[in-house]
């Protein structure tokens, strides 16, 4: 009984580790880029997307119409692009966050990042400043927060590490909810609060191919420690006892985590506004696809989620007459998938 149930894991292993789980989700992945190209009021056929795409990439002509190739290049390939770039961030960050504090309900949230880069931005607004600030503003404020979440972990150590910052995280979480609320109550009813409102809900249409390139950096040097660092995440998902007596420094690797977790979320959100809910469902669907062998459960993520924010963008500039803003929707998604999750009781990593 025993070596059938050890067969049949080992199968479940092989067909999640196989070729099929990886080309589906890249062909998916390839077929919804050419989709979210050509689709909108001004619709452009697939084939013709195509050809603008290769002459992007080799530096040729397409002999696709002049008004087509602006509307796909100019206007909806840099929301596309950023589609991807935030949505594999996200899924990336939700995937080590997850892992760190071994429960598959946390997001990327949980330390106040979304909070600290929405107070930044907001006071940004409030102060008038270009966009760009606004944007600097954000990301600096999303590592300010996670950085207080931690010295205030550092600080407490009477109590499980793990636990200390989750409860820091929600504690500062609701400091600078009550800053963002004080901003809002002094800010221009007719000008910035209607802007405020509108970047807390999230939204790519306003990324320009600049302000991908402008957090590219910053999210690339984040995901470097997640990938180099990819089977001591195995090790720290055992919890810290485990991953010592294994010899994984718990202390020195998990803030080193953290930061990179906080610098890849703070850089995305910095440009996109609050995206909820990605960082939570995208790591989710991968380790049930993947297993939670990190070593493919963040690669997994990373595809998963650049779909995912890809496809609900799609949705968000197509299903009505004016464009919804991305929190809305992937709180229509995320909400019950949450609920899911709590009602299977899934806590677990197999």
């Amino acid at each position: 009984m025993r070596s059938e149930a050890a067969a049949a894991a080992r199968d479940a292993g092989r067909f999640r580790a196989g070729p099929l789980v990886w080309a589906l989700p890249v062909l998916a992945l390839l077929l919804l880029t050419v989709a979210a190209l050509g689709t909108g009021r001004f619709a452009v056929p697939p084939l013709d997307v195509a050809a603008l795409l290769w002459a992007k990439l080799t530096g040729g002509t397409a002999p696709v119409d002049a008004t087509a190739q602006t509307v796909v290049l100019q206007v909806r390939l840099p929301r596309v692009v950023g589609a991807l770039v935030v949505g594999a961030a996200l899924a990336a960050a939700g995937a080590t966050y997850q892992g760190l504090f071994r429960n598959p309900l946390v997001s990327p949230d949980i330390l106040g990042v979304s909070a600290g880069a929405s107070l930044g931005a907001v006071a940004g607004i409030v102060l008038a400043l270009p966009v760009a600030a606004i944007q600097g503003l954000a990301f600096a404020g999303g590592l300010a927060a996670v950085a207080a979440v931690y010295l205030v972990g550092v600080a407490v150590r009477r109590h499980d590490p793990v636990l200390t910052l989750v409860l820091a995280g929600v504690a500062v979480g609701a400091v600078l909810g009550a800053g963002i609320s004080l901003l809002k109550v002094l800010a221009d009813p007719y000008n910035q609060l209607p802007a405020i409102t509108y970047w807390l809900l999230g939204s790519l249409a306003s990324v320009t191919l600049g302000d991908v390139g402008a957090i590219l950096p910053a999210i690339l040097l984040g995901l470097v420690p997640l990938v180099l660092l990819r089977w001591r995440m195995n090790l720290m998902s055992l919890g810290d006892e485990e991953a010592r007596a294994l010899g994984v420094e718990t202390r020195a690797l998990r803030p080193l985590l953290v930061a990179a977790a906080t610098l890849v979320t703070a850089a995305a959100v910095s440009v996109t506004g609050v995206i909820g809910w990605v960082g939570l469902i995208v790591p989710h669907v991968a380790r049930l696809l993947v297993g939670p062998d990190f070593r493919r459960l963040l690669p997994a993520s990373v595809l998963l989620g650049a779909g995912y924010l890809l496809a609900v963008d799609l949705i968000a500039r197509n299903a009505a007459r004016i464009e919804i803003p991305l929190g809305i929707l992937t709180a229509l998604v995320g909400a019950p998938f949450f609920l899911w999750l709590l009602a299977s009781g899934r806590r677990g990593w197999a």
